[in-house]
């Protein structure tokens, strides 16, 4: 029993070895069927290939060359993260702008990195320009209108009008009266003059009547020496009598700055009895850098504001500006005249002084897209496509928030104008980079490096 069964698996073995054996060999003929079918075997498996060709069709990315702090450009790693500063290290990919094709010491930024750099721009332009000087004065006297009150003869002070510092007076009020023994001696001699005159007028003799009348001018002309007015020369001829005490008047409306004038006081020539001053004008000195020094220049308009006075602004005219520099605080002194209506601005105030210059239309950028070498001035000029170009200029005046270009730029350009410091850095660092790689160019080749000499039938392993 046991022998019929091992025949007959025996027997079912051998017939399917047969019918593989006959599958394998039809398969194996080109036009048979099954071999067609074989071939769309793959059928299955087109989706994957579709998948390959895609990936294929996509943009190769970019390749990163290494990872660098977008705060310090000098630092480089070849891994992604975490910069000494404590900035995430950005990847820096290979430029798809050739090097010959950037402008020499440009740079390339993509603009991932320049919005973590922070990068803003603005336009080169053409704007009316008004630079404004400012500085805190304090008043002071208008020095030409300081006079001083003296008397022509010597003599006593009898009665004080006048009688105390800073007290207001106008033009004609009196001060003082004074006595003078030479004054009353040519007091008199006015008088006989006066009757000679009178006397030898009836004189037969042209001669005699013109020398009475030159006399007389002569008095009169030395009254009038000593001070004597109209007025009081005629209320002496009206009353025919020398006055004992002659009144001194004020010559002209101010205050007085300083009085030397007490009762029974003897005075000469030589004394300052009053000394007043005219505040319907007043001057205001303050200090400038002698950096704005080529800024300002005599005539220049200046408006005068004070916190005393809020809502008052004067308008006035620079007068002064000293020949020197002050060697303590570098500045130099000016001075600026304004009027004074009613006595608003008192000497010694502290106010505020504007000084006003137009300079036109000119042609400008923001002051802080100029990096200022000491020995050259340069901005970084936005080319497009993440380009940036180094570019020297001329800078003028800086005026605000905005600085004067002569040369280098033209109206339209972008320049950088925030983190343009790092952007030069990298400008920098690219520029040693080619200047080291063509130094070693320019090098003597080096030699390949000697191949290990290996016997027929020997095979190096590694």
């Amino acid at each position: 029993m046991s022998q019929r069964k091992t025949r007959t698996i025996g027997s079912i073995c051998a017939a399917v070895l047969a019918v593989f054996a006959a599958t394998m060999a039809l398969g194996s003929e080109p036009g048979s069927r099954l071999g067609s079918q074989h071939r769309r075997l793959p059928a299955p498996f087109q989706p994957a290939q579709k998948a390959e060709a895609a990936d294929q069709a996509k943009p190769a990315e970019p390749k990163i060359l290494y990872y660098q702090d977008a705060m310090n450009p000098s630092y480089h790693s070849d891994k992604p993260g975490i910069a000494p500063d404590g900035m995430k290290l950005v990847p820096v990919y290979a430029s798809e702008t050739p090097a010959a094709a950037l402008p020499p010491g440009g740079v390339e930024i993509s603009s991932v990195r320049q919005q973590m750099m922070g990068v803003t721009t603005a336009k080169a332009e053409y704007r009316a320009l008004d630079q404004t000087i400012r500085s805190v004065g304090q008043v002071a006297m208008d020095e030409t209108r300081v006079l001083h009150v003296h008397v022509r003869t010597s003599g006593w002070i009898k009665k004080v009008f006048v009688d105390y510092t800073w007290q207001q007076v106008k033009q004609g009020d009196p001060l003082f009266t004074f006595y003078s023994p030479d004054l009353l001696a040519t007091e008199q001699e006015y008088l006989l003059a006066l009757r000679a005159r009178d006397s030898l007028a009836k004189s037969s003799f042209p001669e005699i009547a013109t020398a009475g009348a030159s006399l007389l001018e002569a008095a009169r002309r030395r009254l009038e020496l000593w001070d004597l007015s109209e007025g009081q020369i005629h209320e002496l001829e009206i009353s025919g009598k020398p006055a004992h005490d002659i009144t001194i008047y004020a010559p002209a409306t101010g205050y007085v700055v300083d009085r030397k004038a007490f009762p029974n006081q003897y005075v000469s020539p030589e004394m300052d009895i009053y000394q007043l001053v005219d505040l319907s004008s007043i001057w205001a000195e303050g200090e400038i850098y002698e950096s704005d020094a080529p800024a300002v220049s005599l005539g220049q308009e200046a408006v005068l504001t004070t916190e005393a006075l809020p809502n008052v602004a004067l308008r006035g005219r620079l007068t002064f500006i000293s020949p020197t520099v002050k060697p303590d605080t570098r500045t130099i002194t000016v001075r600026v005249e304004f009027p004074n209506p009613g006595v608003m601005l008192k000497p010694g105030m502290f106010v505020n002084v504007e000084l006003h210059r137009g300079f036109g239309r000119r042609l400008t950028v923001p002051a802080d897209a100029v990096l200022d070498s000491g020995a050259h001035q340069r901005v970084f000029v936005d080319r497009g496509k993440g380009v940036f170009e180094p570019r020297t200029v001329t800078v003028g005046t800086r005026t605000g928030d905005y600085a004067v270009i002569l040369s280098g730029l033209h109206a339209g350009e972008l320049v950088v104008t925030r983190a343009n410091f790092l952007i030069d850095s990298e400008s920098n660092l690219r520029q040693s980079v080619e200047g080291m790689q063509s130094t070693e160019g320019t090098g003597p080749a080096a030699s390949p490096p000697a191949q290990k000499a290996t016997m027929p039938g020997m095979v190096h392993k590694h």
